[in-house]
């Protein structure tokens, strides 16, 4: 089993080292003082000036660099991203009053940012599918849900409060009846999936709950498949912001995003689109 105080330090230089920052540098960041320009080059210095800003959840990083790229290619508008945890984008959009769209990993978030007049239109892009991942010798042998609950396995698990995949292994491991037994084997707390990945990369614990679009082809871990009944889909939201500056240009992103084009990115990498029937529950809140 791991050690805690190891997992403390290693969890320290993930944040110093691996994630600097939330923050897509190459593009601008969202900071305590609002929004700052770091790029030292820039499609505004070929077009009309005319750029839009997506805080979007680390989850969809891939997908969203691409349709960012064939956005800027089409419209000449060039695109922004502030990468971070679902709840995490939220604190920052109200606390910044900046920003055109917002991409939670579930709608879970749209509800919140709506009561607090966050955002305006809003569409389904794809859904997220969530698997088990260990290291690929899996050491802890966990095959299922209820294998998170043994006795000498140690977890990583996303933070409830920072990121959708946390609130929602809440829910899957309450309707499983283990949460309590699960709770007891966590040893970290991740703010995003991708902390999740790395740490089980690493083999700093013996296994996570995370996206499986992020993980597959991925030959560091082992994919665990969640069983239909045990296994919740959440659908991937994207919404305009009442904030915006450039709404006509935000909409115009919006429905690029969910438009054949943009979704195909989705599908390419390993998002799915439609709720299979293998899928018993579909968590749309």
């Amino acid at each position: 089993m791991v050690n805690k105080n190891h997992l403390v330090i290693f969890s320290l230089l993930i944040s110093c080292f691996l994630f600097p920052g939330c923050i897509d540098s190459t593009e601008g960041s969202v900071g305590d003082q609002g929004l700052t320009d770091t790029n030292s080059y820039s499609l505004d210095s070929q077009t009309n000036g005319e750029s839009i800003i997506v805080h979007c959840g680390a989850g969809m990083r891939r997908p969203m660099d691409e349709i960012g790229a064939l956005f800027e290619e089409k419209y000449a508008v060039t695109v922004h991203y502030n990468y971070a945890g679902a709840n995490t984008l939220l604190t920052q959009m109200e606390l910044t009053g900046e920003g055109d769209i917002y991409m939670p990993g579930a709608t879970y978030y749209f509800e919140i940012a709506a009561e607090k007049g966050l955002i305006d239109d809003f569409s389904k892009v794809a859904y997220h599918v969530p698997v088990i991942i260990t290291p690929a010798d899996n050491p802890a042998k966990i095959n299922s849900l209820s294998d998170l609950a043994n006795e000498d396995a140690s977890l990583v698990l996303g933070d409830p409060d920072a990121a959708a995949i946390g609130v929602l292994c809440q829910k899957m491991l309450t309707k499983k009846g283990i949460y309590e037994q699960v709770e007891e084997n966590v040893v970290a707390r991740g703010a995003t999936v991708n902390e999740l990945v790395t740490y089980i990369s690493l083999s700093q614990a013996d296994a996570s709950i995370v996206w499986e679009d992020l993980v597959r082809d991925n030959g560091e871990i082992n994919m665990v498949e969640i069983t239909k009944d045990d296994n919740i889909v959440k659908i991937v939201p994207i919404a305009t912001l009442s904030s915006s500056e450039n709404p006509e240009t935000a909409e115009e992103f919006l429905q690029f995003v969910v438009s054949d084009e943009g979704r195909a990115v989705f599908e390419a990498y390993g998002f799915t689109l439609y709720p299979d029937e293998k899928y018993a529950y579909l968590d749309d809140n």
